[in-house]
Parts: C-alpha cells; sequence; structure tokens
C-alpha cells in the first residue's frame, strides 16, 4: 500500500481500481484511515513540540467555540455527516473534470493542498498562526492526499465515508468527555 501511494504521490492519476471486490474496498479503506490517522498524529505531536519550543500562542481553537454553543449530538452531526459531505463534494468532486487532462495533477495538489489551508480557519489569525500555517494545516494535507487517492480509485462516496470515519474517530472521544464532564485539558 505505501509503495503505491508514493508512486500516486510522484504521479497522480484518476484511475479507478480494476479491483471492485468490497472486501478489497474495505481493507483499502481501513488501511488508509488507520495510515490518516497515524500521520495526524505524528503531524499534531510534532506541531505541538514546535509550539513549545517556540512558545507559540495559537489562541482559541474553533473547537473550543463549537463545545462553547452547540450541543454534542450538534458537533457530532456537524463534524461526521455535515463536514464530510460538502468538504468532498467541494474539494474531491470537481476532481472529474480533470481526469482525462495533462493538469490533474495540478488540480490534484492544488485541490488538497486549499483543503489543507481552508482549515487555518481554526484558529486565530495571528501572524504566528500564520507563520506557521503549513506546518499548522500539515495534518489535513496528509489526510487530504489520502481522501484524493480514495476518490480517483473509489469514487466520492468513499471518500466521504473516509472522511466522515477519519473525523469520528477524533471528535467521539472527546464527545465522550465533554458527556461525561471529564475537563479537556
Amino acid at each position: 500500500m505505501l509503495n503505491e501511494l508514493l508512486l500516486f504521490a510522484k504521479q497522480p492519476v484518476y484511475m479507478r481500481d480494476a479491483n471492485t471486490s468490497i472486501t478489497h474496498k474495505l481493507r483499502t479503506f481501513v488501511k488508509l484511515l488507520v495510515l490518516a490517522l497515524c500521520a495526524s498524529i505524528i503531524l499534531l505531536i510534532i506541531a505541538s513540540v514546535v509550539e513549545n519550543i517556540f512558545h507559540l500562542n495559537l489562541g482559541k481553537h474553533a473547537i473550543d467555540d463549537l463545545f462553547e454553543n452547540y450541543t454534542v449530538v450538534m458537533i457530532f452531526f456537524l463534524a461526521v455527516i455535515i463536514a464530510p459531505f460538502f468538504e468532498e463534494l467541494f474539494f474531491r468532486g470537481p476532481l472529474v473534470f480533470f481526469k482525462n487532462s495533462k493538469f490533474f495533477k495540478i488540480a490534484f495538489y492544488l485541490f488538497t493542498v486549499l483543503f489543507g489551508f481552508m482549515h487555518i480557519s481554526n484558529f486565530e489569525m495571528t501572524k504566528q498562526v500564520l507563520l506557521f500555517s503549513p506546518l499548522l494545516v500539515a495534518p489535513q494535507i496528509s489526510v487530504g492526499f489520502l481522501l484524493g487517492y480514495i476518490r480517483v480509485r473509489f469514487g466520492l462516496i468513499w471518500s466521504m465515508a473516509l472522511h466522515a470515519c477519519y473525523n469520528m474517530v477524533l471528535i467521539v472521544p472527546v464527545l465522550i468527555m465533554q458527556l461525561l464532564d471529564i475537563p479537556i485539558e
């Protein structure tokens, strides 16, 4: 799988996977989910270390506002249903228009990077946040790459499902802590 992803990273092409077996698709899905979570955790640890070394003040994160203004059920609905649906529709959906184009590689990476940088809006806009933005959105860029990969291999529904599962794995523990009134810090 890693070799295939590296080859795809070098030369992304819009090509459906020849293996249409649901078992193959589910195995690939789970591998990509685990890879996305591992990559995000590693990149978040790196960002946290940099934040501590440089004594960065990144301000309030958007997730804090969510917990202040919405119920646990609404947060789950927004993070696991609404965001994956619309983000995939907007950032991975248009790839179909470039599938036979010599510009597919550019379009693929442009949408991947735009997806990542859209998430900078989760932070308060300060000079520090802007300066460190590539590092702060690196997890979303890496996940965006994997979402793009599964999208061109299996279809848009698969990227929506992967995005939803990824968000669910990350948000459900926090929501459970919120329901149990356990401080998150």
